[in-house]
């Protein structure tokens, strides 16, 4: 039981991509992994890390152990997700990557419900806008936006659809007017999402040109949505923003719909999971219940 205790741990190290991150997820001090690992090493004679004192990386005996230990885990992994599929509980801890003020805004409250109905559920949310991979990261769920890539070792269910509004402040429309149709918005002060280059235009599908963009003057940009949204309310011009981060604000009055008539970029937003023969009850209840929930917070 030691030995596989030593296996599991040091396959933990390497997924997580160090002995201190495999030590916050299994909940042990880095000493602790730093010492089983010594001692697996001793066992088998070799060295399977090279250390400094910021990494460790795998040496060439290393990943050929890895290789082998990985298959044996995977087995293991694979025979408690058939026993727990078998179980009415749900139980064990729970890792979930979303994007920071989607997951904040509407993934997080609706999970968070979960624990109250299951007490034997733990709940390990991060709030990250890269993308992450599932595997080398250690999560079994991630909620990304937007299109997907093909990818034959992913399994994916869309959980949401989100629906994008022009918004502006009651201040700003009284001062410049509303836009009436998508071809005066290049006449208006625009406050612009920005990441890398992404900043062509605001997007207006149509029939012909699911793709049609029509960029504002844009004399902001932002790379936080919220931080588009408080421009926007200070009269900084009109915003482009998932109609669920709004919602408040126009209720409130302190933003107002425009171009309502026109037609709104639509995304979906996708539940992703590592493929597997079976899926934990854990991961089909969090994806039940977000699917369940989301469509109601889209605004």
């Amino acid at each position: 039981m030691e030995q596989l205790k030593g296996i599991s741990i040091f396959v933990e190290a390497v997924e997580a991509g160090g002995f201190s991150a495999a030590a916050e997820r299994l909940h042990l001090t880095r000493s602790a992994v730093g010492k089983t690992i010594a001692r697996l090493e001793q066992r088998l004679g070799v060295r399977l890390f090279n250390r400094t004192t910021r990494m460790q990386s795998l040496t060439e005996e290393g990943r050929f152990f890895y290789e082998r230990c990985l298959r044996a885990v995977e087995e293991i992994r694979l025979g408690e997700a058939m026993l727990e599929s078998g179980r009415r509980d749900v139980r064990g801890r729970l890792r979930i990557s979303m994007p920071v003020l989607f997951g904040r805004h509407c993934i997080a409250p609706i999970l968070a419900r979960l624990l109250d109905e299951h007490p034997n559920l733990e709940l390990d949310l991060s709030f990250n806008d890269r993308i992450v991979d599932l595997l080398e990261d250690g999560f079994d769920l991630v909620i990304r936006n937007g299109p997907l890539k093909d990818n034959p070792d992913l399994m994916a269910r869309a959980i949401a659809r989100q629906r994008m509004t022009v918004c502006a402040s009651p201040a700003y429309l009284e001062k410049h007017g509303a836009p009436q149709t998508v071809f005066d918005i290049p006449q208006h002060e625009g406050i612009v999402y920005r990441r890398g280059d992404d900043d062509k235009g605001w997007i207006f599908p149509t029939a012909t040109d699911p793709r049609r963009r029509m960029p504002p003057k844009a004399r902001l940009r932002l790379d936080d949505l919220a931080s588009i949204s408080d421009a926007a309310v200070a009269g900084r011009g009109l915003a482009w923003l998932p109609c669920w981060l709004v919602r408040e604000e126009v209720l409130a009055g302190r933003l107002i719909q425009v171009l309502k008539q026109e037609p709104a970029n639509v995304f979906d937003a996708h539940a992703v999971w590592l493929r597997s023969p079976v899926m934990l009850p854990k991961v089909r209840l969090a994806i039940d219940t977000l699917a369940a929930g989301l469509p109601a917070m889209m605004g």
